[in-house]
């Protein structure tokens, strides 16, 4: 087979894999879908939906029949597999042409594609599927690209669809998804045989083949000829947005002023929900919002459905300049509060305006997407999953804007219309389904000492729990090795010495370029050093004291600056030690180190209290399994102060607790867990997770 090669979509099709499914027209066709979602040009996370039809027998009458096989509602075509899909009777939902009432009968025939199911393991059938029943080809693809929503976008859009492709491509005006939506597919192929695919205004394409890899090819030619037609209209127009208005910083620039912004913004869209940040400064995103037609395009909003319903109608366009002292975060925040209680305000119109009789009540009315001209593009929403999608999805309609000036002019949909889908009560429905949040859901916790032993199962503990995650650690193949246990949009890290205020600093730029701010902050760094006094050294001294001290001490100073810039209150947990209360051999340097940790706790508690951040303890003891402080000396000199060998230690400090328990780091972990999501009223605790010490005992 030869591979075709196209400048503007990726062609992914593997033979040799494809081969591999034989004739399965299932599996090639999950195959196709997720090379299609693979390419960002062709379809965005969750967008687009493909199918396929097979012939299957009958259990009930042994007879064969035709089955559509079809993403199920809310997936992802690039990771869509079996389990993701919706297996239906092909002449069962084509009968359903039947008992269709009209537009207003819509909502009702969704409930009725159930009676449709074939495949008992079906995921729930989505809006879309008539619009693939009622089509007789094999194979069929709908999808968002682009170059193809700047055509549906465009003024004029039927013509121009006309001038790219002649006769070879149908075209149908905008019409919410649904039954009918099918219905107007199904004449248009009736209308106009032959034609490869067709159009749908302000919303996307469908194209179709006899096989699955003749599907691709056609979804890639026909997208490839949109973008190339497009390519040309912007060199004849010699520019793009009107020309620049406003020049970008130097990128350094720009992630400095993002990374000190990002807190302040957190805290103004989470006013309702807190929220999780993304930002973004990609050349592309840089071209539309330094343009002269920034202000004119942004008020218009998006056109596709898949884009607003995940960036809202419209962003909100800061008015800060590039050359901005963002160094006040008080004086910042002054000139950023209008701008949010103007958009809450006209999101609150926009919804009383518009809103039926049956709409749900106003969502969160905080922009998803902000544009900062000369330095990028942030995004809030639930969870770094749903708000680096919702970007991705804005530069989707950016790259739609940018096709449609070119081509001719830019159109949106009108507001109604974008409320009706934005309120429709499917859509409502499908969000009522989604699984209820983790504690720790829309969290940011910055964790140090995490490339192993306890600071590891703590932020796998935080993450289990819903939290975002800044892994951070001297040792950076320590944290890369952790990181790769995690999910994407999970955690991030950055090499972060404790003793250092300068590299503190930006580990927590680093959390708030990656995820908006920090809400918990565990210090777990630490080394033990384990000598009589006349062997300890002022360099173990020092050592000890900043590491363990004059490191939470920076940390606190630090985390407590963003915590405050966001208003969402904090968290600050302390990992000390049962040897800051007990007075035990060969241990001044480490116990005088570990007692001035949980002192400077309770003083921070009191001092922090007005600002709801909670400052608590935990004291672990003798956590030697997968902890790496028993890796080394420490080991060795507690099992010499206790007359025992190295191997006999676990055995040691278990016996000698009340519980006879070994102590994990996950129980550890646990004890922070408890802290800061379960005890929310709480601070200036000292939560001892050492089996039961009564020499330990707080009171």
């Amino acid at each position: 087979m030869q591979v075709k090669t196209y400048k503007h979509v990726d062609y992914l099709w593997d033979e040799s894999k494809a081969s591999e499914l034989g004739d399965n027209q299932v599996e090639l066709f999950l195959y196709r879908s997720n090379i299609l979602g693979a390419d960002l040009r062709i379809t965005n996370f969750g967008g687009g939906n493909t199918s396929c039809k097979t012939i299957e027998k009958d259990p009930l009458t042994n007879e064969e029949v035709e089955v559509m096989w079809i993403k199920g509602s809310g997936g992802d075509i690039g990771t869509l597999t079996k389990a993701g899909i919706a297996g239906l009777y092909t002449e069962r939902l084509r009968n359903l042409k039947n008992v269709y009432g009209g537009l207003e009968d819509e909502d009702r025939m969704v409930g009725l594609f159930n009676h449709c199911i074939y495949d008992l393991d079906s995921k729930a059938p989505s809006i879309d599927t008539p619009l693939h029943g009622l089509l007789p080809f094999k194979h069929i693809d709908h999808l968002h690209p682009d170059a193809l929503i700047a055509v549906a976008a465009a003024k004029d859009s039927e013509k121009v669809t006309k001038e790219i492709w002649g006769d070879t491509m149908g075209w149908v005006p905008w019409q919410r998804p649904g039954f009918d939506l099918g219905l107007q597919l199904e004449k248009c192929l009736n209308d106009n045989p032959g034609i490869r695919g067709i159009v749908l205004g302000s919303h996307g394409l469908f194209t179709w083949g006899d096989t699955s890899y003749e599907c691709y090819l056609n979804s890639l030619e026909v997208i490839e000829m949109a973008s190339e037609y497009i390519e040309n209209k912007i060199k004849e127009n010699g520019s793009v947005f009107g020309g620049q208005k406003v020049k970008s910083l130097p990128q350094e620039e720009r992630i400095d002023k993002a990374a000190k912004l990002m807190p302040l913004l957190r805290g103004l869209c989470s006013s309702e929900n807190q929220m999780i940040g993304h930002f973004t400064d990609t050349d592309v995103v840089l071209e539309y919002i330094n343009s002269n037609d920034l202000e004119r395009l942004a008020p218009m909003g998006t056109s596709c459905p898949d884009h607003f319903l995940r960036t809202k109608i419209q962003p909100l366009v800061l008015t800060l300049g590039t050359g901005e002292d963002l160094s006040d975060s008080e004086k910042v925040l002054e000139k950023l509060t209008p701008a949010f209680e103007n958009y809450r305000k006209e999101y609150a119109e926009y919804y009383e305006n518009c809103k039926r009789d049956n709409s749900p009540g106003m969502r969160d009315p905080n922009p998803v997407i902000i544009i900062y001209p000369g330095v990028g593009m942030f995004s809030f929403a639930k969870n770094k999953q749903t708000t680096r999608v919702a970007s991705e999805f804005y530069i989707n309609a950016i790259n739609v804007m940018r096709g449609a000036e070119a081509i001719t002019e830019y159109t949106s949909l009108p507001r109604q219309e974008a409320f009706d889908i934005e309120y429709w009560l499917l859509e409502e429905a499908k969000l009522q389904r989604m699984p209820k949040e983790k504690p720790l859901s829309r969290k940011v916790a910055l964790v140090t000492g995490a490339g192993g032993g306890i600071g590891k199962a703590i932020a796998d503990k935080l993450a289990e729990e819903g939290a975002n995650i800044v892994l951070t650690d001297i040792v950076e193949d320590r944290l890369k090795e952790g990181m790769a246990t995690y999910k994407r949009d999970v955690a991030s890290y950055a090499v972060c010495d404790v003793t250092n205020t300068e590299s503190i600093a930006n580990a927590f730029k680093k959390a708030c370029l990656e995820f908006g701010g920090v809400d918990i902050v565990v210090h777990s760094a630490g080394l033990a050093i384990s000598k009589p006094l006349e062997e300890t050294t002022d360099k173990d001294w020092n050592l000890l004291q900043n590491v363990l001290v004059k490191g939470q001490f920076d940390l606190a100073k630090q985390g407590v600056a963003v915590m405050r810039d966001q208003g969402l209150g904090g968290n600050f947990i302390s990992i000390a030690s049962k040897n800051g209360l007990v007075s035990g051999p060969n241990n001044v340097g480490y116990g005088t180190s570990k007692a001035a940790q949980q002192h400077m706790s309770r003083l921070l508690a009191a001092e922090l209290g007005k600002d709801k951040i909670r400052v608590n303890v935990v004291n672990p003891d003798g956590v030697i399994v997968g902890s790496k402080i028993w890796e080394g000396d420490w080991a060795e000199g507690r099992a010499k102060a206790y007359g025992i060998t190295v191997d006999e230690l676990p055995a040691h400090y278990a016996k000698r607790n009340l519980l006879n328990e070994i102590i994990y780091p996950e129980d550890i972990a646990n004890g922070v867990f408890a802290c800061v999501g379960i005890l929310d009223k709480s601070t200036g605790n000292i939560i001892n997770v050492d089996g039961g010490m009564a020499n330990a005992f707080v009171r």
